[in-house]
């Protein structure tokens, strides 16, 4: 896959939050699957970072959150080369939940 429309909208889509949203729009009328596959992925490492981070943040311990983050770097890296590669590669052990708990959008 060169660089098709499908292909910037799936790496739009781990660009934080607003990349997420503007990915959306962009397949909107097209409704690709492997952009579709990518908008799930990222949308799941974005809001699974941020429903954990806060609670890990109170642990005020640097090696848990080290961990925490090197954990959501390595998920995001995964998934955002996944996407420049044009492969449907889930990222590790969430990817299937993420699939399962989006598959509406």
């Amino acid at each position: 896959m060169q660089n098709s429309p499908e292909k910037n909208t799936a790496t739009v889509a781990y660009l934080t939050l607003i990349g997420f949203l503007i990915a959306l729009t962009m397949n909107a009328e097209t409704k690709n699957a492997f952009a579709r596959f990518h908008i799930r992925q990222a949308l799941g490492i974005h809001v699974t970072f941020l429903a954990l981070g806060y609670p890990i943040g109170y642990f005020d311990n640097w090696m848990i959150s080290s961990a925490f983050y090197i954990f959501f770097i390595i998920l995001w890296v995964y998934g955002f080369m996944g996407a420049l590669n044009g492969e449907y590669k889930k990222v590790p052990l969430l990817g299937d939940f993420y699939q399962t708990l989006f598959k509406n959008l």
